[in-house]
């Protein structure tokens, strides 16, 4: 995991044409997305995608994922949960996701344009990607080493939409693989179910510094 200095994040909602500042804590974030073999590793499950990033994760197994890999080893669980309801253990040391403000700032990774870098350089997106997803790491990491924040697939982040309009629909962020070019940039805020499980929907892993 890579370490990621405290600073701020200004995020925005093109829906409600809102934006707002955000104060980050130092964090430890994952360089890529889970992996196939890492998620299946921890269930106790065949692999059958190696490095592929693993989608069709909802939000709520990602969660789950990351309180039984804190079990394996050895940390204590960030989250607690009754039936679907999740709480968030802020002090815990364990494996769990990035804010949205954490993930926006972690991507930009000191930049002030839509993406880091180039985009065909840094991401897979509709226009390369053959419509499929790709081995993770395949592509250019941002500043922090980090790769595939846009594109390849969606990434879970920890934060509710907009709990008066949307109820508990949770923040992605990062485009995907099938996605358009203008839907691949470190500012964009989509919205989903935690249920929903999906092929362009995967996750990446934080962890308190």
């Amino acid at each position: 995991m890579r370490p990621i200095d405290a600073g701020t994040a200004t995020l925005t909602d093109r829906r409600t044409e809102r934006s707002w500042t955000v104060e980050v804590a130092p964090f430890l974030m994952a360089d890529t997305q889970v992996t196939c073999a890492e998620y299946a590793e921890v269930l106790g499950r065949d692999d059958r995608g190696g490095a592929l990033p693993a989608a069709e994760v909802s939000w709520l197994d990602a969660v789950r994922w990351c309180r039984l890999l804190s079990e394996h080893e050895g940390l204590q669980p960030v989250y607690r949960f009754d039936g679907e309801t999740v709480e968030w253990d802020q002090t815990a040391d364990g494996y769990r996701l990035p804010t949205e403000a954490e993930w926006e700032y972690a991507c930009r990774a000191g930049t002030t344009g839509p993406r880091y870098g180039e985009l065909d350089a840094i991401a897979w997106h509709r226009g390369n990607s053959g419509e499929r997803p790709h081995e993770v790491g395949l592509k250019l990491p941002n500043a922090s080493g980090l790769y595939d924040m846009i594109g390849n697939v969606w990434e879970w982040c920890w934060d509710v939409y907009d709990a008066d309009v949307y109820k508990d629909y949770r923040v992605i962020k990062g485009g995907g693989w099938f996605d358009e070019h203008w839907s691949c940039r470190a500012g964009v805020r989509r919205r989903t179910m935690p249920t929903l499980r999906i092929e362009d929907i995967g996750f990446r892993l934080a962890r308190n510094a």
